[in-house]
């Protein structure tokens, strides 16, 4: 008996995904404004995102819950990997560690994949849905603010194994739909799906903090440039 699942988290998570969107750092990189710094380590800390989401859903593969919606053409963790190097250079794993939203985030992670599993759904519809509905707008952006040639820092956006998103979309819609859940484990589904998207707000947060001193110690450097002249 279907769910509807994917309806419920859609209508379910509707103002998460607004106040999302509103975040400074989403709306300035929506709006073309995007500053490499903040945006490397946008990218490190989706990095050790997906580890955990894909950890999780590796261990948990088997459960009820998670196998039908179980797809390795999501996986996230090499792309993300492809990037680090391009960023960072080849000793980018010593150079990168999780923001402290990140690592909160990625605690939830691992505290629901050992006590409910199905949470799992949430994390995993929140962010490779959203990649793959709009990954491919902000890649182009990315592209074009940091002036980046082919696929150079924006691997993550790439789902190379799937070679029709919408078709995909609408697959991973009915499997979700196919869960078997009762009522309060949907409900749960979707109190963590919101969970899922504040995390990622506070995420955003602290990138546009990031951004904010950026912006100020260039704004210093040139104030005084300008008074030595």
């Amino acid at each position: 008996m279907s769910t509807n699942l994917a309806q419920q988290l859609r209508e379910g998570t509707t103002k998460s995904h607004s106040m999302a969107e509103n975040v400074s750092f989403v709306k300035s990189f929506l709006g073309g404004v995007v500053d490499k710094k903040s945006y490397r380590k946008l990218v490190a800390n989706l990095f050790f995102i997906y580890v955990a989401i894909e950890e999780e859903m590796e261990k948990n593969r088997d459960h009820i819950a998670i196998k039908s919606i179980y797809f390795s053409e999501l996986k996230r963790e090499l792309s993300l990997m492809e990037d680090l190097k391009y960023y960072y250079g080849e000793s980018w794993k010593d150079q990168i560690k999780p923001s402290l939203a990140t690592q909160v985030y990625v605690d939830r992670i691992h505290a629901i994949g050992n006590s409910q599993p199905e949470l799992l759904i949430a994390h995993a519809y929140t962010r490779y849905m959203g990649d793959l509905s709009g990954g491919q707008i902000l890649k182009k952006i990315a592209q074009n603010a940091m002036q980046l040639s082919g696929n150079l820092g924006t691997a993550f956006y790439n789902f190379e194994d799937i070679l029709d998103d919408q078709k995909f979309k609408e697959m991973y819609r009915d499997s979700l739909n196919n869960v078997p859940l009762n009522n309060s484990q949907v409900n749960q589904i979707i109190t963590e799906a919101n969970i899922s998207f504040n995390l990622n707000m506070k995420m955003f947060q602290e990138l546009n903090s990031n951004l904010i001193k950026i912006m100020l110690m260039l704004l210093l450097s040139t104030v005084n440039n300008f008074r030595r002249k």
